[in-house]
């Protein structure tokens, strides 16, 4: 059971957010790996810097954002330049989730599986087959780049839309948010299945040939990663 006091701290943390220009001050930092300085997010966000700076800093006194100080030229002593505020997201961040999670997709794909179980097929297969068609149709629907765009960025657009807030490394596509974070912490196993087939499906769904989503697991990010096709 919640307190009143521990309820209402997260919706005024939530509720920090409803400011649209701050929302996407915020989505550009967590978009980013090594954190944002003002000026880096204003422009991501598309935001005057003095308008960045003020909700920047509200989202951290919200404990939204972490913020630390870093010379963004790279180097140090005499003629570097002072550092810089850089932002970066909190574990916080997911524990109001933030971005938004989607246990209606999973949900629909539970329930269809359970249909087919009872009528007879494989429970873990149904699921399989349903977490794939998901994944095969949201490839096929959401995507609005165009069709020459690389794969790992077509992929990306439509995990981005689900809430999985992609981001790209050396390895490949990772996900750092996994939009099932309550399942997945009481059952790791079955939602990290769901996760790699319905990322799978992504994949399928887009046309992306040379792509594969692998399990991945790691701490404070989604289990699933999209790697290079061997």
């Amino acid at each position: 059971m919640v307190d009143s006091s521990g309820r209402d701290e997260r919706i005024e943390t939530v509720a920090v957010l409803a400011d649209p220009v701050r929302r996407r001050l915020y989505d550009a930092v967590l978009a980013s790996v090594d954190g944002l300085s003002r000026e880096q997010a204003a422009e991501s966000a598309g935001v005057p810097v003095h308008s960045a700076r003020f909700h920047l800093d509200k989202l951290a006194d919200a404990g939204l954002l972490a913020v630390d100080e870093r010379r963004l030229s790279g180097r140090s002593g005499p003629g570097a330049g002072r550092p810089a505020k850089v932002y970066h997201r909190t574990r916080d961040a997911v524990s109001v989730s933030v971005p938004a999670r989607h246990y209606d997709l999973v949900g629909s794909v539970f329930a269809a599986a359970v249909e087919r179980s009872l009528a007879g097929e494989d429970l873990a297969v149904a699921l399989a087959d349903e977490a794939h068609a998901a994944g095969r149709d949201d490839g096929a629907r959401l995507t609005t780049s165009e069709s020459r765009a690389r794969e790992e960025d077509r992929a990306a657009e439509v995990l981005a839309a689900r809430g999985y807030a992609p981001y790209e490394t050396a390895e490949g596509v990772r996900l750092r948010n996994c939009p099932f974070d309550a399942l997945a912490t009481e059952h790791t196993a079955l939602v990290c299945g769901v996760n790699r087939d319905y990322v799978g499906g992504v994949v399928e769904g887009l046309g992306c040939r040379h792509l594969d989503a692998v399990l991945d697991p790691g701490e404070d990010r989604c289990c699933v990663r999209i790697s290079r096709a061997r």
